[in-house]
């Protein structure tokens, strides 16, 4: 027995000199990752909080004085910048990397490229844009995109994000339009099937949208909703 207990010592012992004989060994090495990892998470906070979150508070400030000019369709004015200080929803894009009200400043830079028949800068800038899980904002820039590639005659594109642009929207003021775009460009593809889907889901999933509800004249005379037309139209 007191032999076992010798050997069991004599193994513990052992493994404790080759621990330490290898950190002993790698003393250097392990000092110099551990250094390194410490520099690494330290620079990563004084890059968070002294350089990104000063610039994130500068660019939306700037957005902010932006939106007078964006709400009253000044558009050039809102893109392309003052004489006052505000550089332009592009400058702001291009020169606020890294920050959330850059992307937020692609989204409107296209916007307003496109409201100025510059179809392609709009195009650029929208598709730079990350889209969000919002209700607002990204829809609008999705439905801007499909319109710039409408006009530029992508239209498989423009069918595709217009329907994206309905389906992050899902709501009765937007969707039922952006879903309608889609289907009157799958009618101009001579793909009436297509757009017989579309119509029917704007009238199934938003029936109290303009396109679905009945139209009441001064009369007083209930009509068939707008949409019932299209849904006709495609079905012959």
């Amino acid at each position: 027995m007191s032999q076992q207990k010798s050997k069991a010592s004599l193994d513990v012992n052992d493994k404790i000199a080759q621990s330490e004989a290898f950190i002993i060994k790698h003393k250097m090495p392990l000092s110099i990752a551990t250094v390194a990892l410490i520099v690494i998470i330290g620079g990563f906070f004084a890059f968070k909080y002294l350089y990104l979150e000063p610039r994130e508070e500068q660019a939306q400030t700037l957005l902010a004085t932006g939106e007078q000019y964006f709400l009253t369709g000044d558009f050039k004015t809102a893109v392309e910048g003052d004489k006052k200080g505000f550089p332009g929803y592009a400058a702001i894009a291009d020169n606020y990397s890294m920050t959330d009200a850059a992307n937020v400043a692609k989204a409107y830079a296209g916007i307003c490229f496109a409201k100025t028949n510059q179809v392609k800068k709009a195009i650029s800038y929208l598709e730079a844009y990350d889209v969000q899980d919002d209700k607002t904002i990204s829809p609008a820039a999705l439905g801007a995109l499909a319109d710039c590639y409408a006009t530029d005659n992508q239209v498989d594109k423009a069918i595709a994000t217009f329907q994206k642009a309905a389906d992050l929207a899902d709501n009765i003021s937007f969707s039922p339009g952006y879903l309608l775009s889609a289907g009157l460009l799958l009618e101009h593809q001579k793909k009436n099937d297509e757009a017989l889907k579309i119509y029917q889901r704007i009238k199934a999933n938003y029936p109290a949208s303009y396109l679905s509800t009945p139209i009441q004249p001064q009369t007083g005379e209930t009509v068939a909703p707008e949409i019932d037309k299209y849904i006709e139209r495609v079905s012959k």
